[in-house]
Formats: structure tokens, sequence, C-alpha cells
């Protein structure tokens, strides 16, 4: 090889290195249905070693290759120079999931007297330990992840657009509050970040997928997505999230997610049942996993069933946005609806959940896009 194709050979590889660092954790074409996140993690591990050699490798050949341009061909070079530069910069200042997606600057957390969110927004609402608090659709859409305390335990609010896919964690990992940033994402679900060992955890189970801490698992708390409406008469007290002014123009200022409506290729909603852009609510007991498609629970408001043995309940609102699940007391105990009640054994309980949350054990169930629940819940059934 002469010395000044190195220059060639190192500007096509500074290139390589900032496309490829983007491309697999990011939804580019093709891209989020390779099983490729430990090679984007090794590229992204190296990068800086990756950077350094085709630096040096370019610098090496960038004089003889300026030597050997004619005139009318030399500008070539320098032209190449400030291409590396650009995509470098875009890549990692544009494109970087973390500043496409930035954390607020500030938490502001108001009670209902004074808070400014409509009620007929769609929360994730976290109760622990006789405090309450309620974070909108609308801006954790936006942020990917909240950093928060409730009743005195720290929390991980965060929500997958893509996947729909709404949970709660602790942040706790060996002993310690760990915090996380937004890094990419695998499989259309969002991947955070530790700080302490930079390993990758996946949004949609709290799985650390790759890194020093591959295997480990956040601990999932209960939560509910409900309207406002909805949270606010079960938890009077409750403290809402609103908006940071910083990032008023990236909220969402429309319903279309929320009820959707929307028809965008990553984050729209098929309004057909068990297409990759369905809604289903996954519930997983015992070990077993199954979706209940959103449309026949819209009709049927009601469904008495069973997940790995346990007899469960899935109840829509009367706003047809919130939903609720329980353990049935038995197999034998089924719901009916009686007007705007729950009935079993002769006995009424508010639609809404909010008199069967006195006597029922809740159990954890999540709303999201079939593609999702099925990807990361492979053996799950269908109802």
């Amino acid at each position: 090889m002469k010395v000044r194709q190195l220059f060639v050979v190192g500007v096509v590889g500074l290139l390589l290195v900032e496309l490829a660092n983007v491309y697999f954790i990011m939804p580019m074409p093709g891209s989020q249905r390779m099983r490729s996140v430990d090679a984007a993690y090794a590229i992204y591990r190296w990068r800086w070693w990756l950077r350094a050699a085709f630096a040096l490798v370019t610098l090496a050949g960038v004089r003889p290759a300026w030597r050997a341009s004619g005139r009318r061909t030399r500008w070539l070079v320098p032209a190449a120079l400030v291409l590396v530069a650009v995509v470098a910069y875009v890549a990692n200042f544009r494109l970087a999931a973390d500043q496409m997606f930035r954390q607020p600057t500030v938490l502001d957390m108001r009670p209902a007297a004074t808070n400014k969110v409509a009620m007929d927004r769609l929360v994730v609402g976290v109760a622990l330990n006789g405090d309450a608090r309620a974070y909108p659709l609308q801006y954790i859409g936006y942020h990917h992840q909240v950093r928060d305390s409730v009743g005195g335990q720290p929390v991980l609010v965060s929500y997958c657009t893509v996947c729909r896919t709404g949970r709660v964690f602790s942040p706790m990992v060996d002993g310690r509050a760990e915090t996380f940033r937004l890094v990419g994402m695998d499989h259309f679900n969002a991947m955070l970040e530790d700080r302490a060992t930079r390993s990758w955890w996946r949004q949609a189970n709290g799985e650390a997928i790759t890194g020093a801490r591959r295997g480990a698992q956040l601990a999932e708390l209960p939560h509910l997505q409900v309207t406002l409406r909805e949270w606010l008469a079960l938890h009077p007290t409750s403290l809402v999230m609103q908006g940071d002014p910083t990032f008023t123009d990236e909220y969402a200022k429309d319903y279309a997610f929320e009820r959707g409506t929307s028809r965008k290729t990553l984050t729209g909603t098929d309004t057909l049942s068990w297409r990759d852009k369905s809604w289903v609510i996954g519930v997983t007991l015992n070990g077993h996993s199954k979706a209940y498609d959103w449309n026949r629970l819209k009709r049927e408001r009601v469904v008495n069933d069973e997940v790995g043995g346990t007899p469960v309940l899935l109840v829509l609102g009367a706003d047809s946005a919130s939903y609720y699940a329980f353990r049935r007391p038995d197999a034998a105990t089924r719901f009916t609806l009686r007007g705007d009640s729950l009935v079993a054994a002769d006995r009424a309980y508010a639609l809404n959940g909010r008199g069967a949350a006195d006597s029922l054990a809740a159990i954890s169930a999540s709303q999201e896009f079939w593609h999702s629940w099925r990807e990361f819940q492979p053996t799950t059934e269908r109802y």
C-alpha cells in the first residue's frame, strides 16, 4: 500500500466508526431487527481507541496524499477532513440519544390545586409508603426517564414511545442508587447506560443486556397507567409532574400518541388487532406471560382469565383509557358489569377500579405495542 493511500484508509475508518456508533443503537433502516447489541457495545466501548488508530493512519497519509494530488484535486484532502469532522459532530451531538432526548433541568411536582396538566392526559402513577406521584406521558415520553423519590424511596420512572412501555424501577444496584443515561435503543426499545460500569440496560424489563453487569435486574415497582383524573380520584393528595419550560417545544401538544390516532412509523398505532403496532395489555405471573388485545378489552371491558394458574381480572375504566388488573379471589369468582359497577357474588365494586382496589390485590400489567411484548416475552400466550 502506498503511503498516500493511508489517508483514504484513515478517513474511511473514521467515518465508519462514527456511523457504526450510531447506526446499531438508533432506529436506522434494518438496525433494530439485528441481534447486534454486543457488537454495538464493543464498538462503543472501543470507540476512542478506534478513533485514535484511524486518526494516526490519517495523519501518516495526509502529507503524501496532498503532494500526490494535482492542483484540481488537491481540495479533496481538506474536504475529506471536514467531512469527518461534520459526521463526527452530527453523530455525537445531533443523533446521540441523550442529546436528542434530554433530562429535565428541574423536576416541578405540584399538588392538584396548582397543577396545570389536563385531567384527561395519561399518567404513570406511583404510590409508595403513603406518598403518591403522577408523571404525564406527554413529558416522560420525551425525557424517556425521570429520577425522583416517592415515599422516601428512589424511583426511576421510564417510558419508551417506540414500544409504548411505561415502567417504574428501583434504581438501586449493588446497594447503591445508580444513575442512568439514555444511550440508544435495541429492538425498538430504549437502552439506558449506568454511570458506574457503563453497562446497558433494557427499559422494557430492567435487565442489563451487555457490559459488566450483564444479567443484573432492576426491581420493578408497582404503578398504574391511567388518566390524571382517575389517578387523583385514587390519590387526591398526589403530586403531579409539570413540564420543564426548557423543553416546551419538545413536549407532545396533542393527544395523538396517547389516544392511538397517530400513524407515525415509529410511534403510531395500528387500529387492527395483533399487528406489530397494535396495543395489548401484558401480564406476567408465576413465570407465565399473556397478552390481551386492547380492541377486545374495549368491547368486553371486563376479562376474567388465568395467567400461570392465577385467576386474574382486567378492567377497562369508564373513560376507555384507564385500565386495572387484579387477582380474582378464586377461579370460581367471576366479575360482570352491571351499569357502572363490577359485580361478583352479589357484591358491587366501582368500575373505575377504586372500589376494587380496596378489596382486590392489584397486579402489574402494561399497555404496549404487540411487537414489544412479543419480543421481550417470547413465550407469551395470547388471550
